[in-house]
Parts: C-alpha cells; sequence; structure tokens
C-alpha cells in the first residue's frame, strides 16, 4: 500500500511553546491528523524522507544503569521522578534531552547520557565504566507524537555510591529517592506490572527491567 506524503507546505502549527508543539499534519485533501512534537515544523519526522530520518538525532536519551560492585550481585539503578502528566512518582531511568551542546559532540547520545547520569545520581562515568547503544532511535507513542528517544546501557563498575544524590534537578524535575533493584526485584515487578509503590511505570522503565533480566551476570 502506498504511504501517505505529507509536505512541510501542508503542515500547520496549532500551538506552540519552548518545550512543546502541536501540529496539524494534513496527509491527503480534506484529512488531517495531530502531533505533538518537541521539534520545529521542519524538523518533524513526518516530513522527512527515509534517508534524513536515519540520519536524525533522537530528541533524547534514557539510560539502563547496571552498577556492578564487587563480590556483589548487579544492580539497576532506577529513581523515583515527579512526571506531570501522570500526576505522580514514576519508577524512571536516568534520561534527558540531547542538548545543542551535546549535538556538536562526536558522539551525542553518549555525551548526552555521561551528563544525566551525573545530573541525576551524582555517579560519574569512568575509564573502567561500559557504556553501548541499545537503539539509536525509538519512538515512545507514535500514535500522538514524533518524540524519540535512544536508549543506552551503561555498566558503572564499583561505583562511589556514596555520591548518590539527586541535587542536580533542573527546572521543572522533581525526584524522591532512588531505588536500586536485583533481578529478584525486578522480576517481582514484572509480574505486579507496578512499581514497589504500587504505581505503573513508563515503557522506557520495562525496557530497562527488560534489558537489564537478558543481561549476562
Amino acid at each position: 500500500m502506498e504511504q501517505p506524503r505529507i509536505e512541510t507546505k501542508n503542515v500547520e502549527t496549532l500551538f506552540e511553546s519552548r518545550f512543546v508543539k502541536v501540529f496539524d499534519l494534513q496527509y491527503a485533501p480534506g484529512k488531517h491528523y495531530y502531533n505533538a512534537s518537541r521539534r520545529g515544523k521542519e524538523a518533524l519526522c513526518a516530513v522527512k524522507s527515509d534517508e534524513a530520518l536515519r540520519a536524525s538525532l533522537p530528541d533524547a536519551v534514557s539510560c539502563v544503569v547496571i552498577l556492578e560492585t564487587a563480590g556483589e550481585e548487579p544492580r539497576l539503578l532506577l529513581s523515583y521522578e515527579y512526571r506531570y502528566p501522570a500526576g505522580r512518582f514514576l519508577l524512571s531511568v536516568p534520561a534527558g534531552l540531547i542538548d545543542p551542546e551535546d549535538a556538536a559532540e562526536k558522539e551525542p547520545v553518549f555525551t548526552a547520557a555521561k551528563r544525566e547520569i551525573l545530573e541525576e545520581t551524582g555517579l560519574t562515568f569512568g575509564a573502567g565504566d561500559e557504556m553501548r547503544m541499545i537503539s539509536p532511535f525509538a519512538f515512545s507513542t507514535p500514535g500522538m507524537t514524533d518524540e524519540s528517544n535512544a536508549i543506552v546501557l551503561v555498566r558503572l563498575r564499583d561505583p562511589d555510591l556514596s555520591v548518590l544524590n539527586q541535587s542536580g534537578a533542573v527546572g521543572s524535575e522533581l525526584f524522591d529517592g532512588f531505588c536500586l533493584l536485583t533481578r529478584q526485584q525486578v522480576r517481582e515487578i514484572l509480574n505486579r506490572g507496578t512499581d514497589p509503590r504500587g504505581n505503573y511505570f513508563s515503557v522506557y522503565t520495562l525496557i530497562a527491567l527488560t534489558v537489564f533480566l537478558a543481561e549476562p551476570v
């Protein structure tokens, strides 16, 4: 089946703020679809060619952070972050937008990941640690937004957990403690479908939980 072709000239801006915009995508005469986006009109995924989209940076990065301490079993590092649309603290991965300064670096996604981990946990990525890409570009909810995240796996070996803190929160960011999970605790969360506080969690947290279980010990 031939897919609809959306052209920039047929995109109308309905709402625009610093962080979120809403567009009317006219994909055929008299037919409209609405898209919430962090991007400007010219940078929307909907109007890009396949080649241009594949060369694009994601909006943000989400980090699956595994703590490996000698003599102990690995643990998954998550935190409770207040998510305004959900109206509560949700179990979350370290994550954040890829800033223009990050985009100017040789490895924008990894640069942003290291910065976000430091800001949200106080932990520093060191020479003996590991970082690799799980997904360079994943859509979160493509039925309503073209927002995208890169997903990276980070192994921090013998981290100094005494420096764990959330004082690096900026803007509207609001945190309420950490959750360091063993594999058994992760299995229990997945079986329940809720976090230890009884709340649901995001798709990126779900990815982190499942990736952690799939990683070799």
